[in-house]
Formats: C-alpha cells, sequence, structure tokens
C-alpha cells in the first residue's frame, strides 16, 4: 500500500513533456568521402544484400518526409550514387556537399545501407576501447590501488596511498610481541598495626622482564610498604606459570621505580622503546595483571597527554608522566605501556580513583639510566646540577622581560619560613661548573629545555659523573659550559 507521498508524480502535478524526436535522417553519403557509395561494392550480393531505410517516394518532400524500409529485392536502389541537393538548413545533420546544415532539403535523399554504418560503428568502438585500454595502462590507472575511504580525495594517477595500520592487527601483534616478557609480582611483609604489633599484608603488581638474565622494572609502591619497607618475600610469575623468588636490587629515589631480579637465564626480554617523541593521539597499549588476578590482560587506547604531574597516596609527588586512557587498573603497576609496534614507552604507575579511563605511566626514558645502572651492577642514583630553577612560561618571559620563551631561569627561591635561599647551591655542580644566579639554561647537549622537556625530565635522561654541555643565555650572551653530574641526594 502507498500513501499520497509514495505516489511519484503527485496525482495533482502537470509533468512536462519532452518536445517529440525530429523523425531519423540519413546523412549525405556525399559529403563524406568514406561513406560514399563505392561502385565496386555494388556488385557484391552480400554487400547489397542488407535492408535500408530510404525516403518514400510517395510522400511528400521536405524535413518530415518518412522513410520507409528497402528489403534487399532493391539492391541498386539501396547503393546508387546520388547527386548533391542544395538543401536548406534544418534541425540537424548535413543536406548536401554543397547546402547548409539541414535535416533534409528538396533534393533526393540518398540511400545507406545499415550494414556498412553497422561495421564503421563497431569498428570505432573498437579501436576507441583499445585506444582508451592502452592509455589507462601507460597512466599507471588500472594498477591495484588501496580502496579511498568514503569522503577522502583519491590520489593522482600513479601515486600510492599512505600505508594505514589497522590498530586491532596491531594489538594483537604488541601482545604477542611483549606479552611474555612480562610478569605478575606477589608481594608478602608485615605492616605494624597503631597497638604496636604487625599484621601479615599481600599485594599483587606487574613488572616487565628488560634483560634475559632475570632483571625486571616494576613500581617502587609494588615492593615496598607504605612506610617504605622493602617487602619480605617477592614471587615472580612468568607468563607460562613458573615461579622464581625474587630480590630488590634497587629503589630509584627520583621517581615510583625498582629493579628486581630473578636466578634464570634466557628469558624472553621486552623491546626498550624512545619515549621523547611521543605524540598525543598514537595508539598505546597497557599489559598487566588487574585486580592481581587477571594475568597479562591487555588494554588499549591512546596517549592523551605528556608531561603531567601527579600526587600519590604517599603523598610524593610524581612530574613528568604520561596520562593514557588505556584502561590501567590495581595490579597493573608496573606493568609497560607499549606503542604500536609493541616496544615499551612506559611503566604504569597510577590511576586517577574519582574518573574513568585517566591513567599514568612513567617514560620509558627516564628508566634506561637506572636499569643501565642494574645491567653495570652499580647502586641506582641519580643525576644532580645543584640549581634552582623556575620553567620559564609566557608569563615569566613577560614579567621578567626576557628574550626567549623557553628554558629555566636560574633564580633564588624562599624556603617555608620565607628566608631566602640562593639559586645556584655552593660547591655543587653547577657552581664548579660556572652557572650564575639569573642564568638560563635552554639546553643540555643537543636536547633544548622547553615545555615539552623541562630540566628535570632532560637530566633524568643522564647518570651521575657525566659530563655534559651545559647551554647557558647570559644577557645577550650564548654560553656552553661543561659541567659533571652529581649523585641526587636521597632527601631530595
Amino acid at each position: 500500500m502507498t500513501t499520497p507521498s509514495d505516489e511519484w508524480p503527485p496525482a495533482d502535478t502537470e509533468m512536462p513533456m519532452d518536445p517529440a524526436p525530429a523523425p531519423w535522417q540519413p546523412e549525405s553519403a556525399a559529403s563524406d568521402p568514406e561513406f560514399a557509395a563505392d561502385p565496386a561494392l555494388a556488385a557484391d550480393p552480400a554487400f547489397v544484400a542488407e535492408p535500408a531505410f530510404v525516403a518514400d517516394p510517395a510522400a511528400p518532400s521536405g524535413a518530415n518526409a518518412p522513410l520507409r524500409w528497402t528489403p534487399s529485392a532493391e539492391p541498386a536502389a539501396a547503393l546508387s550514387e546520388v547527386p548533391p541537393s542544395s538543401g536548406s538548413s534544418g534541425a540537424g545533420g548535413t543536406g548536401g556537399s554543397s547546402g547548409t546544415s539541414g535535416n533534409g532539403g528538396n533534393g533526393p535523399r540518398e540511400r545507406v545501407g545499415v550494414g556498412p554504418i553497422l561495421a564503421a560503428s563497431l569498428l570505432s568502438a573498437v579501436l576507441a576501447s583499445g585506444g582508451t585500454f592502452a592509455a589507462l595502462s601507460a597512466s599507471g590507472a588500472l594498477d591495484a590501488r588501496t580502496q579511498t575511504p568514503a569522503g577522502n580525495l583519491a590520489s593522482p594517477a600513479g601515486a600510492r596511498l599512505p600505508v594505514t595500520i589497522d590498530e586491532t592487527s596491531a594489538v594483537v601483534d604488541a601482545a604477542a610481541l611483549a606479552g611474555p616478557a612480562v610478569v605478575r609480582i606477589l608481594v608478602s611483609g608485615t605492616v605494624e598495626t597503631q597497638a604496636g604489633g604487625s599484621i601479615p599484608e599481600q599485594g599483587v603488581g606487574s613488572g616487565i622482564i628488560f634483560d634475559p638474565a632475570g632483571w625486571i622494572l616494576t613500581n617502587r609502591h609494588v615492593v615496598t610498604d607504605p612506610s617504605g619497607a622493602t617487602a619480605s618475600k617477592l614471587t615472580v610469575e612468568l607468563k607460562d606459570g613458573h615461579q622464581y623468588d625474587g630480590t630488590v636490587y634497587g629503589i630509584d629515589t627520583l621517581t615510583d621505580l625498582a629493579i628486581v631480579k630473578i636466578r634464570a637465564t634466557g628469558l624472553t626480554a621486552a623491546t626498550i622503546g624512545v619515549s621523547a617523541d611521543l605524540k598525543v593521539g598514537q595508539l598505546a597499549i597497557a599489559i598487566g595483571s588487574p585486580l592481581g588476578t587477571y594475568s597479562n590482560s591487555v588494554t588499549s587506547g591512546i596517549i592523551s597527554a605528556t608531561g603531567r604531574s601527579v600526587t600519590v597516596q604517599s603523598g610524593d609527588r610524581l612530574n613528568n608522566l604520561i596520562q593514557t586512557d588505556a584502561a590501567i587498573n590495581p595490579g597493573n603497576s608496573g606493568g609497560p605501556l607499549l606503542d604500536v609496534i609493541g616496544e615499551v614507552i612506559g611503566i604504569n604507575t597510577a590511576v586517577a580513583t574519582d574518573s574513568n579511563g585517566i591513567g599514568f605511566a612513567i617514560p620509558i626514558d627516564i628508566a634506561r639510566p637506572i636499569m643501565q645502572q642494574a645491567l653495570a651492577g652499580q647502586a641506582l642514583s641519580r643525576p644532580y646540577i645543584g640549581v634552582r630553577y623556575e620553567p620559564i612560561t609566557v608569563q615569566v618571559q613577560a614579567r621578567d622581560r626576557l628574550t626567549v620563551d623557553h628554558g629555566a631561569l636560574v633564580s633564588d627561591a624562599r624556603d617555608g619560613n620565607g628566608a631566602s635561599v640562593p639559586a645556584v647551591v655552593a660547591g655543587g655542580p653547577a657552581a664548579k661548573a660556572g652557572v650564575r644566579s639569573g642564568d638560563i639554561i635552554v639546553g643540555i647537549g643537543a636536547q633544548d629545555v622547553d615545555p615539552e622537556h623541562p630540566l628535570d625530565l632532560v637530566l633524568a635522561t643522564f647518570s651521575p659523573g657525566q659530563t655534559v654541555d651545559l647551554r647557558v643565555l647570559r644577557g645577550s650572551q650564548s654560553l656552553t659550559l661543561s659541567l659533571t653530574l652529581g649523585t641526587r641526594p636521597a632527601n631530595l
């Protein structure tokens, strides 16, 4: 059943009518040598047997003279040559060799066989198709192409479309690559009660094998209790179910990281990536043991932001973190954050408890120095230069009328009592290198100090004892100072 709106055209609508087409008129063979009658063909029965449409002699002459079908019984008439006429202007077509464009005229009409017309049309179609195919082949338009998504502009012929990544496939591949290197860490210890006693406590976290000889990177809060004491017992469980006793090799003095060692060799180690050039919006994959039960769980999301700072339950403030919406739950702590190719770009460390989809990870570039120290058998330590500074922002630049909009302004500070504290620590590495109050540190080595790469983050990628080139702006002078990094005090 249809409704009035379903009918087309509507009953009360008058549709315009197209004008009736003019009757078809044959072209003059005499005006085109290619279609002129050939006396040599007149004797060919196979040729003259074709019927033709000719003007009806009984009909009145003129532009609208009707045509009649001439059967093969009239071959001579169908192929006889017709002298050119001097037809007058008409609705289209050629009236004769000496006439103007017209649909007819007063002269006799020529009669051309349908066979030659069909043969010529077929030949023209074949030639045109062959030429089109050759042109398309030469241009590369017939090559296999990646289908252009709807709404996108097609690329020019011969150009290759950008390679797109199937996110689902990428997550599967990344999880398969890094999954065997992710471990579950079970901890047990005792917690002091307010009454002076102690009770046993257990916890579960995650970790990532970064060396086949049993070296594991995890969070500090996974292997320590709220007081900072190391757990009395660690059990490390591999993906295949094998368990090993673990020991805490070292605790990071800068951020929420720790190194655990187990007695094992030939383990599958993860590929350590780079976090310095992460882009907001790129794919991020988290693996861990959420809730301490679901080992090797994989979640995915994106890099939501970089350079975040949060204060965790212990009261410690963690800086320069990666923010992601990949699900990170209790038990994921210490597990890896991966990029699209399965390389470790961060260590999952915290989640915002009052919201969904906000998790944080420590950039792997911050962890790299302590991993190198552990493999070298050195105590875990962080670099120190001995200055107090203020990151330069647009507001700081305007306030102090600075010539640059990035860097670290070495300046005096105030302690808790309001007393002034010198910008450069006496006897420290910066003082020995010649750094002064008012200097602007604009880079270390080739790395600029800017909002994306603050001074403390750049320093964290080095180790104590290394000598670096400190690039400083002092008034209108650009200086390069050689500075040997010291060791960060534990109480900072």
